[in-house]
């Protein structure tokens, strides 16, 4: 058991492609190219790092858990109790929690579990449909690599426990480190075999393989169960180190996904835009106003286009919004700000490319429009995050 090096976060670099549509595809021969010269530093901001009471994260994964409570003769209704969660909310797609909830539950499996190993146990059980369309996506995605970054970009819909979750690259070795841990207190143990296990049980279905770790490394001491770590992933692992880490070969990034599929990658990724923007407390109309703009060729058309695609008139489609107090240009807007913010925060996306991506013809009215929303730049809002990074 060894003490790892800790790597400075301002090193944490991501390499790939998933800054490109996803029905793109560059040849295995070109991949690594893509993540030997092409990355540059990228963070990825999880739920956790706002309010820790905000009901923002989703349930994918929470059945796993579920499932191996039962298996061990444990009612499902123990995991969510005085959780504020029910049962049912497990088969709801609009259901969100908040991060505080996310470890209450935690806390319940840990207590009523009849063996220790229970975090490792449940994410092994995982299985593609059980993220849902994040788990389609990468399953669809024409590489590993472009997988991997799409899961990146949208980790809040994985439901991470941790504050952070940063990439890079050294040499032949990917690591994915996770960041801000002190707020889990002593669930960090569960909470890291419950997420590395359904992450590994996640990569390898995407793969059809075993996934390739070569080395895990642990900032607690080993658990009771400690030799289930290397049986289960396969590679040396480290406790008692000053990061979390999780090493694994890069080679792995340009590998062919088995279940490639532009057109199924890209209708995903369509869908999951529409989930980073939605809002707790959304109605049936406004989310059917989202999925209808996000999923157009235009992105964000006119309200009278939308109003048609829903069967609606515009003067109807006004009155039902007005009756919410809304309006379609605050949702259309509101939309391409939380976009707009995902892409400026977590990828090294160009502002003209982040400005297409939200449904600006040119950047310069982006600019403006950005600015208007939040009272900062685009360039500025992205320098600001990056010295926020440079300082944790």
């Amino acid at each position: 058991m060894s003490i790892c090096a800790n790597f400075d976060v301002q090193s944490c670099q991501t390499e790939g492609r998933g800054h490109q549509r996803a029905c793109e595809f560059v040849p295995p021969s070109n991949a690594w190219y893509y993540a030997e010269k092409k990355m540059k530093p990228m963070k990825f901001i999880t739920p956790a790092s706002g309010d820790p009471d905000a009901p923002t994260q989703n349930l994918v994964g929470l059945g796993a858990l579920a499932a191996e409570l039962a298996s061990e003769g444990v009612s499902v209704k123990g995991l969510f109790a005085r959780t504020g969660v029910n049962v049912a909310q497990l088969e709801d797609a609009h259901a969100r929690i908040s991060h505080r909830q996310r470890l209450a539950i935690y806390r319940n499996a840990r207590a009523l579990a009849k063996r220790s190993d229970i975090g490792l146990l449940a994410g092994a059980r995982q299985r593609i449909s059980d993220y849902g369309i994040y788990g389609y996506a990468m399953v669809s995605s024409p590489t590993f690599g472009d997988a991997l970054m799409f899961s990146l970009q949208h980790v809040t819909m994985a439901g991470p426990a941790v504050k952070q979750i940063s990439f890079r690259i050294d040499g032949r070795t990917a690591i994915l480190r996770s960041h801000g841990l002190d707020t889990l207190g002593d669930l960090l143990p569960f909470a890291a075999e419950f997420w590395r296990s359904s992450t590994t049980s996640l990569f390898s279905r995407v793969l059809e393989a075993a996934f390739p770790s070569t080395r895990m490394i642990f900032p607690f001491p080993p658990p009771v169960h400690w030799r289930n770590y290397e049986r289960l992933f396969n590679c040396p692992i480290d406790f008692n180190a000053e990061t979390m880490e999780w090493h694994f070969s890069a080679d792995v990034l340009e590998r062919p996904c088995p279940n490639a599929n532009p057109i199924t990658a890209k209708i995903c990724q369509q869908v999951c835009d529409v989930v980073l923007t939605e809002q707790p407390g959304d109605s049936d109309l406004v989310r059917k106003i989202r999925t209808a703009c996000l999923n157009s060729p235009k992105r964000f058309p006119a309200a009278g286009e939308i109003a048609e695609e829903l069967g609606l008139s515009l003067r109807t489609l006004h009155r039902r919004l007005a009756e919410e107090g809304r309006s379609y240009q605050t949702i259309v807007d509101r939309m391409r700000q939380s976009v707009a913010t995902e892409l400026l925060e977590n990828t090294h996306l160009g502002i003209d490319q982040v400005a297409e991506r939200v449904g600006f013809a040119e950047a310069t009215s982006f600019r403006k429009a950005f600015k208007k929303w939040t009272g900062r730049a685009p360039s500025d809002f992205r320098s600001g995050q990056d010295k926020i990074e440079s300082n944790r």
